[in-house]
């Protein structure tokens, strides 16, 4: 059983419930496109038999509404098109978070043969990154945006093995026609996240933080490629691909004060991961200074606005 660090909870001023603002945005970008595979490629009529139930699961939620107007959306979708039948909706929320549990999660165990449609993210962690004979340890590093070939390597391979793992355990949910939807952050995340491996550097150079414990910190996140993407369904073999797409959801956060707001945002997201590994105290401070370089991030956004950053998924259960 993995450990999983899930986003900050409560309400506090930097949970997810409140600085979720970016991820309302990708969502809300992915509307129509959902939207449009739904109408294209979702065929009730041939998954539901003797049953007019419609099951929706979202795996590894967190704390907010994001998710709900998300499953809002694809319940209203579904109505839209098959208005002529009287379906019954059932939607199940696997969700992360510190304070509320669900039976469901447990790696990527979430065994039920009759789901009809899936939302899902996904984040995971090479352990060769651990071993610091190896090429691939990830020195002073804390991703593989600007790393070595073998740390992406390393990054790309656990990718495909999670996801081998995770499409084996999907398609013994989901029923013959069924769709699995996800989106994910592009490549021009990694930057974004590194401004964070820089201010732990910089408490580095400063002798506040012994630089073995960055070296040992790699986050547990890869945003792939279509190509990546396309080759693990591909050789998996369960699913077959409906629609895949690049897009870049046009963000309001562009100035220095929404730069801020971004960094907050990705806090929410990443503090547990840091304060499993370096301590609350450590991890404050990063965040504190990792805000202080919103003239520096703010810069590189208005620069890299207008390049691909989210890959949508729509995938078909055979």
């Amino acid at each position: 059983m993995t450990t999983s660090f899930p986003m900050n909870d409560g309400n506090s001023a930097y949970s997810y419930f409140n600085n979720s603002q970016r991820q309302k945005e990708l969502i809300d970008a992915s509307k129509d496109m959902v939207r449009d595979v739904i109408i294209a490629k979702l065929d009730v009529e041939v998954m539901l038999s003797s049953s007019h139930t419609f099951r929706i699961i979202e795996l590894g939620c967190s704390i907010g509404p994001n998710t709900f107007h998300a499953m809002q959306h694809v319940v209203d979708v579904v109505k839209e098109k098959y208005h002529n039948i009287n379906l019954e909706f059932q939607v199940f929320l696997v969700t992360m978070s510190k304070t509320i549990s669900t039976p469901f999660f447990d790696h990527y165990l979430l065994i039920d043969p009759t789901m009809h449609l899936e939302f899902q993210d996904l984040f995971m962690i090479p352990k060769e990154l651990l071993d610091e004979k190896s090429s691939t340890w990830n020195k002073g590093l804390i991703h593989y945006g600007t790393s070595n070939i073998d740390v992406v390597n390393a990054y790309i391979a656990q990718f495909e093995k999670d996801m081998e793992i995770f499409f084996n355990a999907r398609a013994e949910e989901i029923v013959p026609g069924g769709m699995m939807v996800f989106i994910s952050p592009f490549s021009s995340y990694t930057r974004l996240v590194e401004f964070f491996g820089s201010s732990l550097m910089d408490l580095v150079n400063e002798g506040k933080l012994d630089e073995s414990l960055v070296d040992s910190f790699n986050l547990p996140m890869y945003f792939p490629s279509p190509q990546d993407m396309t080759k693990v369904v591909e050789k998996n073999g369960c699913f077959s691909i409906e629609k895949m797409e690049l897009a870049y959801p046009k963000s309001k956060l562009v100035d220095e004060i929404d730069a801020k707001t971004f960094i907050i945002n990705l806090r929410a997201v990443l503090e547990g991961l840091l304060i499993n590994h370096f301590g609350s105290k450590i991890a404050e401070e990063v965040c504190a200074r990792t805000l202080l370089k919103s003239e520096e991030i703010s810069t590189w956004m208005k620069a890299n606005g207008g390049k691909s950053c989210q890959l949508f998924v729509a995938l078909k259960r055979k």
